[in-house]
């Protein structure tokens, strides 16, 4: 279904794949409306005759009209009218991914700079099941590069942390993902049982992009969108989307399969929450509200020292006076502290951790 949002005179048209010429179509919408863009633009392969497996079985490549350019500086000239359209629709504080292969990535992240963006990572795809180098001639093409870039430095853009780790089992997430490319029932296929589009990309790939650096109701652009990957993965997750393709074919293909996606309901859109998203709540409020009292006394964590609250918030030990973070790290003879997870006090004979009393006044803030 769609639906569409008013910015002044202009309407923003979510849920929606627009046709024809993308950096007409987006010059056309109103300024600063997307959150995320997610570009996966021609690669410009230049490729020259058809390529062969060693059985003689043709490669079924790349080499629609839509990839193909005259020279460098025709592509360069493209690139730089896409960003800057594009550049133009974010929201100040909105983020862009583009992805590209050794053909274009390089032009394009010279391309994002010299526009204005500022380039956060560069994060490598790497493909658990490439397609094998045929001819024997260079190593096996096992990756793809994407560049993720906020609007411009200093911007306060999204970025899921505490989520990403959470997909990651409670790792830090890297820089670089090993995914495998479309295969089986999630590579679409034309009237003819070919494919409908040379490069689809996998939805998993989506969904780490999406579920890290959007939050549901955002809306998503996707200038190139193709058979709809970006579309389908961002209906499921709670985003709002708008598409840009003008081929006829790929947009058939792409209608008829978000039509066949399912929202997850809202409890499943929830994630990690990132720290630093979570509300402040400054110590003394734990004393203001009673939950801890004046005079009490805080034991570390590691049992080594103890110092007493004051009814300001502050903590005295043997001879230091000052903050949780302060009073810790000067026991320790650290440069810093971090006084939540460092101090601990009694109750019931059983030792707390005082950052359970932070989360108690959070879990109140959020209701």
């Amino acid at each position: 279904m769609t639906k569409t949002t008013t910015r002044g005179a202009a309407a923003l048209p979510l849920n929606t794949i627009l046709e024809g010429d993308c950096i007409e179509v987006m010059n056309s919408l109103p300024e600063a409306s997307i959150d995320l863009i997610f570009a996966d633009p021609p690669y410009n392969l230049q490729l020259k005759g058809q390529l062969h497996r060693p059985d003689n079985s043709r490669v079924d490549a790349v080499d629609d009209e839509w990839d193909r350019f005259s020279s460098f500086a025709a592509y360069d000239r493209f690139t730089r009218d896409w960003l800057k359209a594009a550049r133009r629709l974010l929201k100040p504080d909105g983020a862009i991914w583009v992805i590209g292969s050794y053909h274009n990535i390089f032009r394009v992240g010279a391309a994002l700079q010299d526009q204005g963006y500022w380039i956060l990572n560069d994060v490598i795809w790497r493909k658990s099941n490439p397609m094998p180098n045929f001819r024997g001639k260079r190593f096996t093409n096992a990756h793809e590069t994407m560049i993720w870039a906020s609007k411009e430095e200093g911007a306060k853009y999204t970025f899921n942390y505490e989520a990403l780790k959470a997909l990651n089992e409670g790792i830090q997430m890297r820089s670089d993902w090993v995914l495998p490319i479309c295969t089986g029932h999630e590579r679409l296929k034309d009237e003819n049982g070919d494919k409908a589009h040379p490069t689809q990309k996998p939805e998993a790939l989506l969904h780490r992009i999406l579920v890290g650096s959007t939050n549901p109701g955002d809306v998503v652009l996707d200038p190139f969108f193709g058979t709809g990957t970006t579309g389908a993965v961002a209906k499921m997750l709670g985003r709002d989307w708008i598409g840009i393709e003008r081929e006829d074919a790929y947009r058939k293909v792409a209608h008829k399969r978000i039509a066949r996606v399912r929202k997850f309901d809202r409890e499943a859109l929830q994630v990690s929450a990132s720290k630093r998203a979570e509300p402040r709540v400054p110590f003394g409020q734990l004393v203001e509200r009673g939950l801890l009292r004046p005079g009490e006394e805080l034991l570390s964590m590691n049992g080594r020292h103890k110092a007493k609250v004051r009814a300001d918030g502050t903590l005295v030990g043997a001879d230091v006076t000052g903050s949780i973070h302060q009073v810790g790290a000067h026991l320790e003879g650290a440069p810093s502290c971090n006084g939540w997870t460092y101090w601990c006090f009694r109750r019931d004979g059983k030792t707390v951790p005082i950052d359970v009393l932070r989360q108690q006044i959070r879990a109140e803030m959020r209701n």
